[in-house]
């Protein structure tokens, strides 16, 4: 790891550049890897309204982005198991620098900034074995890695900064092949929830209980009071009901949630996308193999679900909740139904739907 004096120094760079900020690339609301008509993979920023601010071109599929807190760069992260990730400079439309990850590792697909920007976390699998790590990356030395950590788990995906001092981690449980991601241990699987400091340090774990060990833990959402909405996927026996959203706060016990009697079977065991409210009031999760997004109210009860072919990312909009498909349309997401905000057909929106 770089020492403190080299840490503050970078930090002061970091926050000195004049770069400029989201306002001047259009002020987006959002970050979406997509797929054109053509084949052609882009990373778009989306307004508040679904219009698209810039698009940027990938040398492959995207997966999920991160959007520095401050000025106008992300970083495009390859689906997983990836290697590549592209730091973006939305303002002049051009590739800042390419991360590759170490020998013998993986991008899982999500990463994180620190919440001053110095700093980069990226969620990574030592590719034989699947044991999860979190690169540390720092952004003034043009985004030189500087460490790295366990994960608390093996198959670490999504990874959110939790408060400005902790991060929370979906580790999967998944033991997959490095060559054909075909999956090893579903009989031995172990997902959790991993709140490690920016530090590196484990401060607290959940691990899901026995019955449920099939359930991977695999995206996460955050509330404005430090609620974490988690996402599941389901490798069991497809004949079993299984909940696929989860609720904690840090301290407490796990909250399990329930579709409505009828809909157990709806999400075909696969969610994609979770995201919660900006008044904390809604929570979503989609699957785009069932073609469905169940909605539930702050204490985890179920309260609609509505119905739409491919429908995936998912983030929280100026009210309730924004939605994307493989149609190329971008919905207004309320417990009332689903509203059209725009439509571009010659676009597939991918899974993730990243709010800045």
């Amino acid at each position: 790891m770089t020492s403190r004096r080299g840490f503050l120094a970078s930090l002061l760079a970091v926050t000195a550049l004049p770069c400029p900020g989201w306002a001047d690339v259009g002020d987006p609301a959002f970050l979406a890897a997509a797929r054109d008509g053509e084949g052609a993979h882009w990373l778009h920023g989306i307004s508040a309204t679904g219009e698209s601010c810039f698009a940027l071109p990938l040398p492959a599929r995207g997966h999920a982005a991160t959007a520095h807190p401050r000025r106008a760069e992300a970083v495009a992260f390859a689906r997983r198991p990836g290697r590549f990730a592209m730091v973006l400079d939305c303002s002049r439309g051009s590739v800042r620098t390419r991360l590759t990850p170490p020998e013998g590792r993986q991008f899982n697909g999500h990463g994180a900034y620190s919440a001053d920007g110095a700093l980069l976390y990226t969620s990574e699998v030592i590719a034989e074995g699947s044991a999860g790590r979190i690169g540390v990356w720092e952004v003034a030395a043009g985004y030189r890695r500087i460490g790295e950590w366990p994960s608390g788990g093996i198959g670490p995906h999504e990874i959110l900064r939790h408060s400005d001092d902790v991060l929370v981690i979906a580790n999967g449980g998944i033991q997959t092949d490095p060559s054909d991601r075909s999956k090893l241990n579903l009989g031995q699987m172990q997902p959790s929830l991993s709140y490690i400091s920016t530090g590196g340090e484990l401060l607290e774990q959940v691990i899901l209980p026995p019955g449920l060990a099939q359930n991977s833990i695999r995206h996460l959402a955050l509330s404005r009071d430090g609620l974490v909405a988690f996402a599941m996927q389901w490798e069991g026996d497809p004949g079993e009901a299984v909940p696929q959203l989860g609720l904690h706060r840090r301290g407490g016990a796990v909250q399990l949630c329930t579709a409505e009697p009828g809909h157990d079977f709806a999400m075909k065991g696969y969610a994609g996308s979770v995201a919660i409210s900006r008044a904390g009031d809604l929570i979503g999760i989609t699957s785009p193999v069932g073609g469905v997004v169940m909605l539930f109210n702050a204490a985890g009860e179920p309260v609609a679900m509505h119905r739409r072919a491919d429908i995936c990312g998912l983030s929280a909009g100026a009210e309730g909740l924004i939605a994307t498909d493989g149609q190329g349309v971008i919905w207004d997401c309320r417990a009332e139904g689903l509203r059209p905000l725009q439509s571009n057909s010659n676009l597939a929106w991918d899974n993730h739907l990243i709010a800045l």
